[in-house]
């Protein structure tokens, strides 16, 4: 059974104080939670939050990484740079990335071999505009993101990464995607996968990046292939993240639902 799995996407917040008081009330709560917590934090923050998260067993991650290893690309961060503050997880192909920075799906593609090379586990953004939707191109434009990545990695490589599925079109517009319409899409994705590779289908984790909130938690993480979910603003409260993290259907739970 996939171990349900809770990103913290800190976005462009945080402070050395209020870090420090976000992270320790997150620890307070996490010994008792059947889940993994991760946090992804802004880059100039990566050693406070490494310092603070030591033998905590909440995992730490970056926001994006370099599709390049080495060299004059001033103001990059590689992966091998965030391997040395114990990274575990790195965010690539958000969709603010893509439309602010014009990213590609071949540049994010490129940015997950480079974290996947240095050890680092990739997650993997994708999802549709309000426009997409109701042009009825959901399934093209998934299909075109996530063939960018499939094409390039190996089967093995498919195994190892993350893939989180924002509804683009249900974050700040004040429309809502159901548990059933999110359900929709994240099985489009696990059926990709599977194609790709046994493996990938059956351990890969699929999270809802689609404004998780303490209030529709439960409801999305109940169906089959909701692994968890990537956080934004839930994430800079503690108590909020953790009341998500803790609306995950225990395993015993979903054992008894099938």
């Amino acid at each position: 059974m996939r171990r349900k799995l809770f990103a913290g996407n800190w976005k462009l917040n945080g402070n050395l104080v209020a870090n420090g008081t976000l992270l320790r009330g997150i620890k307070s709560g996490a010994d008792a939670m059947q889940v993994e917590l991760a946090v992804c934090v802004p880059a100039p923050y990566l050693a406070q939050c490494s310092e603070i998260l030591a033998h905590s067993g909440i995992a730490l991650g970056a926001q994006d990484v370099s599709s390049h290893t080495v060299g004059a690309y001033t103001g990059e961060v590689s992966a091998r740079m965030l391997q040395d503050f114990g990274c575990r997880y790195v965010i690539v192909g958000h969709s603010e990335r893509r439309e602010y920075h014009c990213e590609t799906n071949d540049d994010v593609a490129n940015k997950a071999q480079r974290a996947l090379a240095a050890g680092i586990t990739p997650i993997i953004c994708v999802g549709e505009t309000l426009g997409e939707r109701e042009k009825e191109q959901t399934t093209g434009i998934i299909h075109a993101q996530m063939n960018a990545i499939l094409s390039l990695l190996d089967p093995h490589e498919t195994a190892d990464i993350v893939v989180a599925y924002e509804p683009i079109w249900a974050i700040g517009t004040g429309k809502t995607a159901t548990p059933d319409m999110a359900q929709e899409v994240h099985a489009i994705i696990r059926h990709m996968l599977e194609v790709k590779s046994a493996e990938a289908g059956r351990g890969v984790r699929i999270l809802y990046g689609g404004s998780m909130r303490p209030e529709n938690a439960e409801a999305l993480l109940r169906m089959p292939d909701i692994d968890g979910g990537l956080i934004g603003g839930a994430a800079l409260r503690a108590t909020d993240f953790l009341s998500i993290a803790a609306a995950a259907p225990s395993p015993d739970a979903r054992q008894t639902e099938k």
